[in-house]
């Protein structure tokens, strides 16, 4: 008789393969205990980064605190880098961890401990002063994020065998949505007179879906690993070489610097709506629920679709993406649909939709294309690689949007555009493929 984690498993995740299939150690009877905690674990910590979002929630935080502009510039940069860049340096750190579900939830701890300080500077503080406070916290808790990160992959490819894998992230994806959905209606209905104290209680209820989910992972029946005692702290250069050294990695980080297009286009779409449309803070509500809907309605196709090729999943969404900008750019241009408020929410859905399937087409093909500790070091070089790109690529494109956002669009179409044949071109490593 099928036991209740064995039924919710099923709901989740076509597990018409062996379960112990592709697991390095283990007890194969432990998957789908081990599937049901990660996706409880994943949803809580992507419930609580609804709401510590330096694009949305967090921007308009300091709004409403009295932020001077120039430290709302910081949120995205620091967010995104700071989880990202330490990565290549903190592989031999989790190397010597034989089981690495540790390391994500010291990365929980510290994620939470920090939206705690955010919610404490939110309630008490105010002006440039609390701003300060307020990004040194999101330092920290980019910090954390990366320890999370690097060690999120691991334990996925200990725990659950190839083909479910995408279909993990997906059902996660899917849970989160409803989230976000909660907290764009409650931003529509109250954005325009929130105060500081009421992100200050969201920012507090998020602390708390971190603790519950450290306490979630670490249920966890994670199979031990080798424990590397030898690693070498200071061996930076061992992990980068990777890039020189293995091609189809490295034209894998070249694919997942091209897909930025679906994640640095919706800001600019939010840019324009604003200048088209003159919405208040609540008009950014329809964004926030656009993208709940697109995790809701995206999360579990995109996830059996990573399953059965997660390289096509990501040609699939950088061509896409491409060809929506391309498209939004030569409406706009006509009067009566630039002026049209439901315009622009309706491309930031498609665009989220699409990002959504490039995020999990492209950690599903990480996690698949290694084993063991080559698995760590290709999670954290890709990911550091990828910091560095993507202050390159921000960089770049906020430089051609002082020719105007539409320039800055058309440059980052061109980009999801030639994602495609680097794409296409990878090994294919999915286990249904």
């Amino acid at each position: 008789m099928a036991t209740p984690s064995e039924r919710l498993y099923g709901l989740l995740v076509d597990d018409d393969e062996d379960h112990g299939r592709g697991v390095v150690r283990g007890d194969p009877e432990a998957v789908p205990g081990n599937g049901v905690k990660l996706v409880s674990a994943m949803t809580l910590q992507k419930i609580g980064d609804r709401v510590v979002d330096a694009k949305t929630v967090l921007a308009w935080l300091f709004a409403a605190m009295g932020a001077p502009a120039f430290l709302t510039g910081l949120l995205v940069p620091v967010r995104e880098s700071g989880s990202l860049l330490p990565q290549a340096a903190l592989v031999p750190f989790v190397r010597r961890r034989p089981r690495r579900k540790w390391v994500w939830i010291a990365g929980a701890t510290g994620q939470a401990t920090a939206v705690t300080a955010m919610a404490l500077l939110a309630a008490f503080g105010g002006g440039a002063a609390a701003g300060w406070g307020i990004l040194a916290a999101l330092a920290v808790f980019s910090l954390s994020r990366s320890l999370s990160s690097i060690s999120s992959k691991d334990v996925l490819g200990r725990t659950i065998p190839k083909g479910q894998r995408g279909q993990i992230s997906g059902a996660a994806t899917v849970t989160s949505g409803l989230a976000a959905i909660t907290v764009g209606v409650a931003i529509r209905v109250f954005g325009q007179d929130a105060g500081p104290r009421t992100f200050a209680v969201l920012l507090a209820a998020a602390a708390t879906t971190w603790m519950l989910g450290l306490l979630v992972y670490a249920t966890i029946r994670e199979p031990a690993g080798d424990h590397d005692a030898d690693a070498d702290t200071s061996d930076i250069g061992r992990a980068l070489s990777l890039l020189r050294d293995d091609p189809p990695f490295r034209r894998f980080v070249i694919a997942r610097t091209l897909l930025l297009v679906s994640a640095l286009a919706p800001p600019f779409v939010v840019t324009i709506a604003t200048r088209e449309t003159g919405d208040a803070i609540a008009g950014l509500g329809p964004f926030v629920i656009a993208q709940g809907v697109a995790s809701l309605v995206g999360g579990r196709t995109w996830g059996r679709l990573a399953d059965r090729s997660s390289r096509w999943v990501m040609v699939l969404a950088s061509g896409l993406a491409a060809t929506v900008v391309l498209l939004f750019l030569a409406a706009i241009r006509v009067q009566a649909v630039a002026a049209l408020a439901l315009t622009y929410p309706l491309v930031y859905f498609v665009l989220a939709l699409l990002h959504t399937g490039a995020r999990i087409g492209r950690k599903t093909y990480v996690v698949d294309l290694a084993e063991g500790d080559r698995r760590t070091e290709y999670v954290a070089v890709a990911n550091t690689a990828m910091g560095v790109l993507l202050l390159a690529t921000g960089a770049v494109s906020a430089a051609i949007a002082s020719l105007g956002v539409e320039a800055a669009l058309a440059f980052l179409a061109v980009l999801g555009l030639a994602a495609v044949p680097v794409a296409r071109s990878l090994p294919e490593v999915s286990a249904r493929a």
